[in-house]
């Protein structure tokens, strides 16, 4: 008798045990799973509200800087930037020269007043790295925009408080291999890095951003300086 109680002990004890193992197993696992799924929960609810922050937007002044770096060369340029729902944008660069980009939702200008160069095409046709600057208000959906969104955990954003995502570009995928978005505690995006499929990124960074300004249609318009000849085709850069 006492051999089949010490028998059943036995068996009881690697019963426990097998259990015990499965059990920190599970744990191990939601160990794992709970901080995923609460990060994946996090960037899910702060799309949404980046979402909701612009497409409720008519309007938004910001002034910006451009920085470029790759194939030998670094280059950096400032001025203002002006949207308007639907589609409509106007770049103002002033430094290091002036030159204007600027759509009305339809036809794009791209113009250097120093050499007197003026492009024209259609936004549909525009492949550009700020065109999709153009449909921000009111179009804004970045989980469809940019597949696997995640945080950016190996590199700190330059604002303290800031998140950075990161995701892979749905639209010119054949140009640009991710794009990292700097969002703000007001769920306002400050700064925009685009990786080129080559190795170069382009990055903007915006500062004193005014949202809903009563800003005049004509301003996204533009008119050819006399004496200057409209080229239609791909804009400069």
């Amino acid at each position: 008798m006492s051999g089949c109680i010490h028998l059943r002990s036995t068996h009881a004890v690697g019963s426990f045990l097998r259990i015990a193992r499965f059990a920190c197993l599970g744990l191990a696992c939601v160990s794992v799973l709970v901080p995923a799924l609460a990060a994946a929960q996090d960037i899910h609810q702060l799309a949404r509200a980046v979402d909701e922050h612009y497409n409720r937007l008519r309007s938004l002044q910001a002034d910006f800087t451009e920085i470029y770096r790759g194939t030998g060369m670094d280059r950096q340029e400032s001025g203002t930037l002006w949207l308007k729902k639907p589609r409509k944008m106007r770049w103002e660069y002033r430094s290091p020269k002036e030159k204007l980009f600027v759509t009305d939702g339809k036809d794009v200008w791209f113009y250097l007043p120093a050499e007197r160069q003026l492009r024209k095409t259609d936004l549909k046709k525009l492949d550009d790295l700020r065109s999709p600057l153009a449909f921000l208000l009111g179009k804004t959906k970045l989980e469809s925009e940019l597949r696997g969104l995640s945080k950016v955990v190996d590199q700190p954003p330059l604002g303290a408080g800031n998140t950075l995502l990161r995701g892979v570009p749905q639209a010119m995928a054949d140009r640009v291999s991710e794009v990292q978005l700097e969002i703000t505690a007001a769920n306002q995006i400050v700064r925009i890095i685009l990786s080129d499929v080559d190795g170069a990124t382009t990055e903007f960074r915006f500062a004193s951003l005014k949202e809903n300004l009563d800003l005049a249609d004509a301003r996204f318009r533009f008119t050819p300086p006399q004496g200057v000849e409209t080229v239609e085709g791909e804009l400069g850069p």
